[in-house]
């Protein structure tokens, strides 16, 4: 086997028998390191501080990938405008939070019969939401449920702070405008 020290540098091809009893002189393991080469190489190192590293590296990078989660927002054929408007703002804030959204359409009884009437509030969904979605799966019926999948056209940008800033805005700005125009109507009517 072709061997490695525990400094990186080349020993030499050695038998199993000498890599061990060198190995076992410094107080280190011998690791297979490349199993499949030819001849087959093995390392000189610590195992327990190896696996210890190799752990550290696999958090690191779980760390740096995105979890998309999908959310589910459910809907019937005679939905109410208010409850549409409501669930179509929710499935927005979801998107624009960077998850993705799973739109069902239950249908009941005799509703079945009837499955363009789900496909119109489908997409109406489309139309509302706008270029803030893009279809990954589209609508297709599944026993009494008609699914659809939603994802973010694009990434999510830092909206909680924006959110938090507009409303800070918008409180300080109207406060401040129903101060002035308060005086000025009352000006009005004493003129009068």
């Amino acid at each position: 086997m072709r061997l490695i020290g525990p400094d990186g540098s080349q020993v030499g091809i050695r038998s199993t028998a000498d890599a061990l009893t060198l190995a076992r002189e410094l107080d280190l393991d011998l690791v297979e390191v490349a199993p499949l080469a030819n001849p087959p190489v093995c390392r000189i190192m610590d195992y327990g501080k190896f696996r210890y590293e190799e752990a550290q590296k696999a958090k690191e990078s779980r760390k740096k990938t995105s979890h998309v989660t999908i959310k589910e927002v459910k809907f019937r054929p005679k939905i109410g405008k208010g409850d549409f408007d409501t669930k179509v703002r929710h499935m927005h804030d979801f998107l624009s939070d960077g998850h993705k959204v799973k739109v069902t359409l239950q249908f009941r009884g005799r509703e079945m019969a009837h499955p363009e009437l789900g496909a119109r509030i489908l997409d109406a969904v489309l139309e509302q939401l706008g270029s803030l979605a893009k279809v990954e799966t589209q609508a297709r019926l599944e026993g009494r449920n008609m699914t659809m999948v939603l994802a973010p056209d694009k990434k999510p940008p830092a909206r909680k702070n924006q959110d938090r800033e507009e409303r800070t805005d918008k409180d300080n700005g109207s406060s401040g405008q129903a101060d002035e125009q308060a005086p000025v109507a009352e000006t009005a009517a004493d003129e009068q």
